[in-house]
């Protein structure tokens, strides 16, 4: 059966100088979390953005699927670490999201490097939301076993 997750947006004023809030509203694990065009291009200063919203996203799938892939192998990981930084930039076609890079570092008893970095790879293509942005976003992975 398919999952079906829920957000909700809002949005007052022009791009420049307006502002809004995005909510979580199937889980409620955040609320009105304010958004501007500022905080998407420029600076941040406390407010989230949707770029920031898809690198968690990618990080929290990333970090499962590659658990999975190892544990799948034989070799279930003490802690696998993600962090995701995704690059918007302008183009010809306007602000686009150009690139996810996956930085992961994990600690996984009994596995060596090779087996690592196969199963990274494979978590990296496994990815659900990997899937989701393949198509128009280079997805990139630094991977180190660690311990």
């Amino acid at each position: 059966m398919a999952q079906v997750r829920t957000a909700e947006a809002n949005w007052s004023g022009d791009l420049l100088s307006g502002g809004g809030a995005v909510s979580a509203t199937g889980s409620g694990v955040f609320d009105n979390q304010a958004i501007t065009w500022r905080a998407r291009t420029e600076a941040a200063e406390g407010k989230t953005s949707p770029e920031e919203l898809l690198a968690a996203a990618h990080a929290s799938c990333y970090s499962m699927a590659l658990s999975n892939e190892l544990a799948l192998a034989g070799f279930p990981p003490q802690r696998v670490d993600v962090s995701v930084e995704v690059s918007a930039d302008k183009t010809d076609s306007g602000w686009t999201v150009q690139r996810s890079a996956i930085t992961v570092r994990a600690n996984v008893p009994g596995a060596d490097a090779t087996l690592f970095r196969e199963k990274a790879e494979a978590a990296k293509g496994g990815c659900p939301i990997s899937r989701a942005i393949s198509d128009s976003v280079e997805i990139t992975l630094e991977a180190t076993l660690e311990g």
